[in-house]
């Protein structure tokens, strides 16, 4: 298929998003069952993540930077928002051209695929159980993942895998300028196409965008399977605490 890569892009990014958020809801919930206080859960929570808060705000620090953006503050200080979410940091830049913004706001998401690959393909191998799960084979999969904790430092590596890929995925704000930037790209592709450079676009760049797409769909299964891999102990480990408190983070 020409464009295999574009749908398995959109097939493993919608549930990283769906499982992030759900994750984080776990281990939030969690950590404030057992303390009891949702200052100190903020703050165990924000410790939990801070690798990967830390190169979220770096690589939007360092994009703008190379891209001669003016940047106004930088923070890793959490701080809860007014509609209930949690801002885990913040780097202010002054307001440019759309390009420029877009990419700074892409800058986690290149980042942190980058590390994925890196920690998880490298490192870990992840990428095995990853195609031995794709071609169905459940079984082999299962045996992998019991042979994972024999890699060298094998415990470090999925750490900070984990907390890279949890928060790697752009904010809203990050997002702003992605919708102007897409319509310029669109229109810009219609005019190509109108004026027949469809053909040439079909054999030289999609085969590129193809397979890069191909390569991001593998990092964002590795991050699924991880969030995966840490959701159901924490599922499970917050059902009994429910349980045994008789009480939900709602009431607490």
């Amino acid at each position: 298929m020409q464009f295999s890569g574009f749908l398995w892009f959109v097939l493993t990014l919608l549930p990283l998003v769906f499982l992030q958020r759900l994750l984080h809801r776990e281990i939030q919930s969690v950590i404030l069952l057992i303390t009891r206080n949702p200052q100190l859960t903020i703050g165990l929570f924000s410790v939990l993540f801070f690798p990967g808060v830390f190169l979220h705000e770096l690589s939007h620090l360092l994009m703008a930077k190379i891209l001669g953006v003016h940047t106004r503050g930088f923070s890793l200080i959490p701080q809860p928002l007014s509609d209930g979410r949690l801002q885990m940091g913040y780097v202010e830049t002054e307001k440019t051209d759309i390009l420029r913004d877009s990419l700074i706001g892409l800058a986690p998401l290149i980042a942190g695929t980058l590390f994925v690959a890196y920690a998880g393909i490298h490192k870990m191998q992840l990428h095995t159980l990853w195609n031995v799960l794709r071609d169905g084979q459940v079984d082999l999969f299962w045996m992998g993942l019991g042979l994972l904790p024999g890699i060298p430092d094998f415990y470090l590596w999925f750490y900070l895998t984990f907390a890279v890929a949890s928060t790697m995925l752009p904010s809203a704000s990050d997002r702003l300028s992605w919708l102007p930037f897409g319509l310029w790209v669109a229109v810009l592709l219609t005019l190509a196409i109108f004026s027949g450079a469809g053909e040439w676009m079909l054999a030289n760049l999609a085969p590129f965008l193809d397979d890069l797409l191909s390569s991001v769909a593998l990092l964002f299964g590795l991050s699924n399977i991880l969030h995966v891999v840490l959701l159901l102990p924490f599922f499970v480990f917050h059902r009994l605490l429910v349980a045994v408190l008789k009480v939900d983070v709602r009431q607490v």
